[in-house]
């Protein structure tokens, strides 16, 4: 047996964490019941086995709390997800792990970062073209296969997750890591490539301007791959806590906003007209040439589409939640990219999105990202804390599983 936090299907519980995030104040107050609301429970669950050739024990060393599962506990998610993921999963795809058998090109011990997009080969179905071409991350077949529905590790009963003692995942998910990565470094692996897919799926132009609402984990790491990884001119960074701008700053960024003075600021320092409509937030005539929302909130999404100039792009790079206004889209003939996961590198790049990012993830000041190690035991705080991440300093809250 091996002891789990599992999601279960509960429409009521589902229901009532996403009441009280639209409440007002419900932001805050979320933080403290997802964990009495949201259908999570710690239960003791048969240690997954291999059905199938490629697959693999992992014994998860720390595991992290992505916005994509808060979403989830919180009731913001998407119900076009729903189809996608296979009931009672555990959570939990940011995951360094320690194989529990040998494999071929790395024994049994090794640590391993776990690409969590189940593709075609892990579902031992036919290639699709996306799988064929490089691009798991567009995968046809992730409803079918050999596997429950699933998009990724961590949302697929069969697989289980990072948020456990003991999980399941097949070969070609599989990174290995050099002895100099940490393990707070390496658990940052995952997201860290998904900010990699996001600046290459963008393309971003030799001197551009570019706008990063939200500096949480993903906006900090697109900050951080947009230096390394582009020839992007100014870096502009949304971030609400003083602890974000410090970090953005040093990762690189030019200048950094509080949200309330986006469009305001923007205007100073990229150009534009201000316009100021009877009903709903400013806007500029002009602005940045790029943004990135990072955010996955409706907020952060309006503030790129308002903030970017005539023919520029906006990259969703944060699940998207919430409503909209895409009149900016139309009217300024904006760009719309989505970035999901992380994929072979593109036709350009010179490698993979993850191998770039264990690249970038040793030379890189990620250590000190990871500030809340919480043991499954405590997972009504830890959610807790991953909610109110920026209002308590924190940027990555994770789990070590092996913690009592």
């Amino acid at each position: 047996m091996t002891r789990a936090l599992e999601f279960y299907r509960s429409p009521a519980r589902y229901l009532a964490a996403r009441g009280i995030a639209a409440a007002p104040g419900g932001a805050r107050l979320a933080g403290a019941v997802a964990g009495s609301v949201s259908p999570l429970r710690l239960v003791d669950r048969p240690d997954p086995q291999p059905d199938g050739p490629g697959w693999v024990r992992l014994r998860p060393l720390l595991s992290g709390i992505c916005g994509s599962d808060l979403a989830l506990f919180t009731g913001r998610s998407s119900p076009y997800l729903g189809p996608l993921v296979s009931l009672p999963f555990v959570p939990g795809h940011e995951i360094v792990a320690e194989s529990l058998e040998d494999f071929p090109g790395i024994p049994k011990g090794s640590r391993v970062v776990v690409d969590p997009v189940l593709s075609c080969t892990a579902r031992a179905t036919e290639l699709c073209p996306h799988c064929s071409a490089g691009r798991p991350s567009r995968c046809g077949h992730i409803t079918t296969g050999t596997l429950g529905p699933g998009l990724q590790t961590g949302f697929c009963a069969a697989t289980g997750g990072g948020w456990s003692r003991s999980l399941l995942a097949h070969t070609t998910q599989l990174h290995p890591l050099p002895d100099t990565l940490d393990d707070r470094s390496a658990v940052l692996v995952e997201p860290l490539a998904c900010a990699i897919h996001s600046v290459r799926r963008a393309a971003v132009p030799p001197g551009a301007s570019v706008l990063v609402v939200g500096a949480g984990t993903v906006g900090l790491l697109t900050v951080l791959a947009l230096r390394e990884l582009s020839a992007a001119g100014p870096v502009y960074v949304v971030a609400k806590h003083a602890h974000q701008r410090e970090k953005a700053t040093s990762l690189g960024a030019t200048e950094t906003f509080a949200p309330g003075r986006t469009a305001r600021a923007l205007r100073l320092v990229a150009g534009g007209a201000l316009e100021r409509p009877d009903f709903g937030a400013e806007f500029l005539l002009g602005g940045v040439d790029m943004a990135f929302d990072c955010t996955g909130g409706a907020s952060g999404l309006d503030t790129a589409l308002r903030t970017v100039r005539a023919g520029g792009t906006v990259v969703v790079s944060g699940m998207p939640s919430g409503s909209v206004d895409l009149t900016p889209v139309w009217f300024r003939e904006l760009s719309l990219i989505g970035s999901y996961a992380s994929d072979g590198g593109g036709d350009t790049a010179s490698r993979p999105d993850f191998a770039e990012a264990i690249g970038l993830a040793g030379r890189a000041p990620l250590a000190s990202f990871v500030d809340a190690v919480f043991p499954l035991s405590r997972w009504r705080e830890a959610i807790g804390h991953a909610v109110a991440a920026g209002r308590l300093g924190s940027v990555k809250v994770v789990f070590d599983p092996n913690q009592n």
